[in-house]
């Protein structure tokens, strides 16, 4: 086995990286949301940098508990006098309202407030910035690309929308560490880019346009969807999104490169006028990086530009993701990082939370969660489990509960959600999850109309709630060599948790 860095070398990163400056605009941040993946990691990549972090959430969690012993001060009262006199900066999480106590506070005061995805742009400045764009398996990516650059010895800084516990040291260290970060050198230490500033890897979000403030010197975009519908509108509106994001990257005398889905991602109207080069990944054979995939061993190949074969046996189920792994390591040969140490990281990587992740066995059935909330990545992911599981051979069923996230997503969506569960035998659907929407918005739509819609389709469907309820009706309902999968983007891995925990409260 490839010998990786442990533990000890990770401490030895963060003090090469902290001799990066970040021009934040203020020495003193106050975080507002400091206990999400992004915002958690953004804190340790400013406090690396030398900057007086602290910060502030709702509640306490295993994320703050970190941050506390890594010397970062977090404090759980939001009220406006809890904003310390002496910051000179606010950074707050996408989930921060104008009107929250703290931001009138910052407000008046006359303190620079910065949105997440500002400030993980101004972090991009003078980096090597490596950005992962497209409506799926953005975090996957990043995670798959963040291992193997630490596998590769490239040694990145990585920020991750997830937990992924084989970041920090790589997929072929021996030692885990849980987290959704990394911290990286300034200078990148080998192979055909080596001298060049240090990498920051991190994934850019089209939700609310954030992705604009990047500023990335290598990208890539993969499938473009209709999602976020409440912000675009339209579909046109979201691929001019994109489109406004490739304009983004460096030039092509600056390294710069687009790697884009050959098909599906709209790339003519997306790379129309680009100054970068622009490279294309698929399935297709006339991509310039060709990938091939064998969904019953896992085994995923890619031809490069230039002829060079490759192939790996990779551990996560589904065409998807042998697509998110090649795009990995497409743009990682994109930064000069050895390929044939990449592939290995593949093979060794186990995943993200909320991925296609594998809760645990009870009696005989087998319990997964995911993350998934649109129609494409439902459809891959039960797909996926159907090919690689086939829980028919032994006489078992694929169940999957899925939460819908958003009333106006499912509006939106609820003839394509309908066709999204041909590979499951029994949908469970709890409450839609209220997040970002009106009332008004809330009363159009419920889950029993996406239950009718699944019934007309022949599917067995029900509507229950609470969750306590899914609990019990799982209980009675499951038997050994079923698949469970509970899927959504809220709560509904509690649903997971709690069947294999037997509780119903």
């Amino acid at each position: 086995m490839v010998k990786t860095p442990g533990k000890s070398d990770i401490s030895t990163n963060a003090a090469q990286s902290s001799r990066l400056t970040i021009e934040l605009g203020g020495h003193r941040p106050f975080l507002i949301g400091i206990g999400g993946c992004g915002m958690s990691a953004l804190a340790r990549l400013l406090g690396e940098a030398g900057l007086e972090i602290r910060g502030c959430d709702s509640t306490p969690s295993p994320v703050t508990d970190a941050l506390s012993q890594a010397a970062i001060a977090v404090g759980f009262n939001e009220d406006a006098d809890q904003l310390p006199e002496d910051v000179d900066v606010v950074i707050a999480s996408a989930a921060i309202k104008p009107d929250h106590a703290m931001m009138i506070e910052a407000t008046r005061r006359g303190l620079m407030i910065m949105s997440y995805p500002e400030a993980l742009g101004v972090c991009m400045r003078g980096r090597t910035g490596i950005a992962i764009a497209g409506t799926h398996g953005k975090s996957t990516t990043t995670a798959m690309l963040g291992c193997a650059l630490t596998d590769a010895k490239i040694e990145p800084s990585v920020i991750v929308g997830a937990t992924c516990n084989q970041l920090a040291n790589g997929a072929l260290a021996e030692n885990d560490a849980a987290g959704g970060y990394r911290i990286g050198h300034a200078k990148i230490p080998v192979g055909d880019w080596t001298g060049r500033s240090g990498v920051l890897l991190a994934e850019a979000c089209e939700f609310n346009r954030s992705f604009h403030h990047l500023r990335p010197t290598v990208a890539s975009i993969g499938q473009i969807e209709a999602d976020h519908l409440d912000i675009y509108g339209t579909l046109d509106a979201v691929v001019e999104a994109f489109a406004e994001f490739a304009q983004l990257i460096a030039s092509s005398d600056d390294g710069g490169k687009l790697i884009i889905a050959h098909d599906g991602a709209h790339r003519r109207e997306v790379t129309a006028g680009l100054k970068c080069v622009v490279e294309t990944i698929g399935f297709n054979p006339a991509a310039d990086w060709v990938i091939g995939y064998e969904p019953t061993t896992g085994q995923v190949s890619i031809r490069e530009p230039d002829g060079t074969q490759r192939a790996w046996a990779l551990g996560m189920p589904g065409e998807h993701n042998a697509f998110n792994s090649a795009m990995a390591y497409a743009l990682g040969r994109s930064v000069g990082a050895d390929g044939v140490l990449m592939a290995k990281s593949f093979e060794a990587f186990t995943g993200l939370d909320r991925r296609l992740q594998l809760l645990g066995t009870r009696d005989g059935v087998r319990v997964y969660d995911d993350y998934g909330h649109h129609p494409t990545e439902i459809d891959a992911t039960l797909r996926a489990l159907a090919q690689r599981e086939d829980p028919k051979k032994a006489g078992g069923r694929l169940i999957c509960v899925f939460q819908p996230h958003q009333h106006s997503r499912t509006r939106f969506f609820l003839d394509e959600f309908a066709t999204s569960f041909e590979h499951a035998d029994i949908v469970i659907v709890p409450h839609i999850y209220f997040v970002r929407d009106s009332e008004i918005e809330k009363h159009r739509v419920s889950s029993a109309d996406l239950v009718d819609k699944l019934r007309a389709r022949g599917v067995r469907a029900m509507h229950l709630y609470p969750f306590e309820a899914i609990i019990e009706q799982l209980e009675n309902l499951c038997r050994p060599g079923d698949l469970l999968v509970v899927m959504g983007a809220g709560p509904v891995w509690k649903i997971g948790k709690g069947y294999l925990d037997g509780e119903r409260g």
